[in-house]
């Protein structure tokens, strides 16, 4: 099923209190935060930021959003249009690319930052040839929004994309170029460790070019909904960090994915490549995010 079309290249669906939807679309034309009805009928263009990658609500009214071009920063926009800066650097070094945002219970906001700034990325309208060899420095960030600061927990990360906390209370990063999801330690509600590998989501069946996870959510159970840009699907990983299956999407670019409103089993993809959000059933509900 399709919830929404004529999208340009949307990502991260997320749901409001009043099942309406936010996601952003990072296609020139648009390039901005973008609100839709809970029957996806109705449309609207929030505000444009730029080329934005992520985006969060909070409980207060705010979206925020992993802006990566012209200024990589974490943004704050609100429904009404209004969209501000934030924060650009973390310990003195400057965001390069961010790109996906969870929340802690604690309201703790945690964004990674793929690693290459998006000029560098994407030259020429292409993506660079060198793609699967480049050096990145990939991070993932811990940001406390009322100091307005921000930390860094990892780096070194080959474009660091998806991030989740898992029912286990752990935190989930996904790496692009080598497929791998790695999992944070945490102790009550705070990193304690260093990553560890969990999975891998390429499938060995591959033809070349691009791939990689994208953007990720835990259904209830513990499964974990992974989007593989340019695999064309949402691989599946259980617990123990296996893949149990493969959805495939009806376009070859799927970017992220939240669950459906109401504890349904639905599961909400967004496809860069046609330019829509598709819906497909599950077995299980989402677990549920935490906003801040």
């Amino acid at each position: 099923m399709i919830f929404v079309k004529n999208l340009g290249a949307p990502e991260t669906p997320r749901l409001l209190p009043d099942r309406s939807w936010v996601c952003v679309e990072m296609a020139p034309h648009r390039g901005g935060v973008t609100h839709i009805s809970a029957d996806g009928k109705t449309v609207r263009l929030v505000a444009k930021t730029g080329t934005p990658n992520g985006c969060l609500p909070d409980r207060h009214g705010n979206i925020w959003v992993a802006e990566t071009y012209p200024h990589p920063s974490l943004m704050r926009v609100t429904l009404d249009g209004s969209a501000e800066v934030y924060l650009d650097e973390a310990e003195g070094k400057k965001f390069l690319l961010p790109n996906d945002l969870c929340f802690a219970p604690d309201g703790t906001l945690y964004m990674t930052d793929s690693g290459m700034l998006m000029s560098e990325w994407v030259v020429g309208g292409a993506l660079r040839p060198d793609w699967a060899t480049a050096e990145f420095d990939g991070r993932v960030y811990q940001i406390d929004l009322k100091a307005r600061t921000a930390r860094i927990i990892d780096s070194g990360l080959k474009f660091a994309n998806g991030i989740a906390l898992g029912p286990d209370g752990h935190l989930y990063v996904n790496e692009m170029i080598t497929g791998m999801i790695y999992r944070y330690p945490f102790k009550d509600g705070k990193p304690i460790g260093r990553r560890e590998p969990f999975g891998n989501v390429l499938a060995s069946e591959w033809s070349g070019g691009f791939r990689g996870p994208d953007g990720m959510g835990f259904g209830l159970d513990g499964s974990l909904y992974c989007t593989v840009y340019g695999q064309g699907d949402v691989t599946v990983l259980g617990p123990g960090g296996s893949v149990v299956k493969r959805i495939k999407t009806q376009g070859s670019n799927p970017t992220n994915v939240a669950f459906g409103p109401g504890g349904e089993k639905k599961l909400y993809v967004s496809e860069h490549q046609l330019g829509q959000i598709e819906v497909f059933d599950v077995d299980t509900s989402g677990f549920p995010l935490h906003y801040g």
